[in-house]
């Protein structure tokens, strides 16, 4: 299927772009990669009256250090990210993440900020964003915003995004050194998507014991969320398989489940707590290696 018809204009800055959205107003979209938003224009599940191109913004793109902070740029891509050598050295869950995102294609057209602002259910950044608390930085006709990940995803492709602003970038606290991290995908095999997908950090301290913890969920629900319950559990306790184990049945408790063609929300409760259980233990035993 052909999308709907619609006007195309091109922003040469992120001032132009929101000025460029005031006047269209809510039948503006923001195209950059386009990887997000052209598959659900096919399918006219978005008939935007106008496309705004923002692919070309300089000040859009790159990896920068500021104030303790990994800060990338809202068009740096899937495969900028994941093999960037800042973003391996210090915050490898993302870099490892960003690999594992569609295809190759995909990576090297697909954009960071773009796949945040789409907000799709199954995208595979939000796990990884959750876990390492960072924030999205949006600019608008009141200026700028740091938005927390906990109040950035609302709902299925839905976000704290205002009609009128821009995502322009993606600031991540650099974790503790020794740190350890993991990302489980269940994958459809046919997109890449996630139909599961757990990211977790984990510092020990140095009895062994778990001295920070962090857990992203992202594809099982419509709204990604952080396992907060699982992540109580073993803050303090030693991270082994019996500890962990009973700490990942926490990790679904009052989430609505998908239930749909690649999974029933059974099926996507059980595989949850399996890659919770398992991301966990990668991650510790990196921390423990480190």
């Amino acid at each position: 299927m052909n999308p709907s018809q619609f006007a195309y204009q091109r922003a040469e800055s992120v001032d132009e772009a929101i000025a460029l959205l005031r006047e269209h107003g809510e039948g503006a979209k923001l195209i950059a990669g386009g990887h997000s938003l052209l598959p659900i224009m096919k399918l006219r599940l978005a008939e935007p009256e106008t496309l705004v191109d923002i692919g070309r913004i300089p000040e859009l793109r790159g990896v920068r250090r500021d104030d303790g902070k990994i800060v990338i740029g809202a068009l740096t891509t899937h495969h900028q990210i994941a093999t960037d050598a800042q973003i391996r050295s210090t915050i490898p869950l993302l870099a490892d993440t960003a690999g594992r995102v569609g295809d190759r294609q995909v990576r090297n057209r697909g954009t960071i900020g773009g796949a945040l602002a789409h907000a799709d259910a199954a995208a595979d950044y939000p796990a990884a964003i959750l876990a390492l608390e960072a924030s999205i930085v949006a600019r608008g006709p009141q200026g700028e915003r740091s938005i927390p990940a906990r109040e950035f995803f609302l709902d299925f492709l839905t976000t704290a995004l205002q009609p009128d602003e821009v995502l322009t970038e993606v600031r991540a606290p650099m974790p503790a050194e020794g740190h350890g991290w993991s990302y489980q995908k269940l994958a459809n095999q046919a997109s890449g998507y996630a139909i599961v997908g757990v990211g977790a950090i984990v510092v020990v301290d140095g009895n062994g014991a778990c001295a920070d913890i962090r857990v992203g969920v992202t594809g099982t629900a419509a709204v990604p969320w952080r396992a907060e319950a699982t992540e109580a559990a073993l803050r303090g306790q030693r991270l082994d398989n019996g500890a962990v184990a009973a700490a990942a049945e926490l990790v679904d408790g009052g989430i609505d489940a998908l239930d749909d063609l690649h999974g029933s929300a059974e099926y996507r409760r059980r595989v949850t707590r399996g890659l919770t259980r398992r991301a966990i233990l990668e991650a510790a035993d990196r921390a423990r290696q480190a």
